[in-house]
């Protein structure tokens, strides 16, 4: 039972990567910051599905807040009618799809999903 626990614990989650239309100029970590907590709306962010692995650890590791912050932020946005709340999609695929339709698109999707309908333009630790 021990080892179990330390197998699992000794997984690592996949790098994720933020993703833009391959018509898009280069975005900062800055930038993508302003986006994803309603600062800047000059591209259209796209989410994973709120709760998800991939959704707590990049709002974690790119805006250095948890999930209940992030819904904060976005209730008060929301609520004072100052900017849309970033869409949500179920998966990596679908961001992927929605970031390569839309060149003001901004996405964040496992690495290993990346190809050459989309380009990175931030790699996440």
């Amino acid at each position: 039972m021990i080892l179990m626990a330390f197998a699992v614990a000794d997984v690592r989650a996949e790098e994720i990567v933020v993703i833009v239309n391959l018509a898009a100029a280069p975005l900062s970590k800055e930038q993508i910051v302003d986006l994803y907590v309603g600062r800047s709306d000059d591209y259209t962010p796209i989410d994973q599905t709120a709760g998800s692995r991939i959704y707590v650890e990049f709002y974690k590791k790119v805006t250095g807040r948890d999930s209940a912050q992030i819904k904060e932020i976005w209730s008060r946005i929301l609520f004072t009618d100052r900017g849309i709340a970033p869409k949500q999609l179920p998966d990596s695929a679908a961001v992927k799809k929605a970031v390569a339709a839309n060149p003001k698109a901004v996405g964040y999707i496992e690495k290993s999903a990346v190809d050459a309908s989309i380009k990175v333009v931030l790699s996440v630790d």
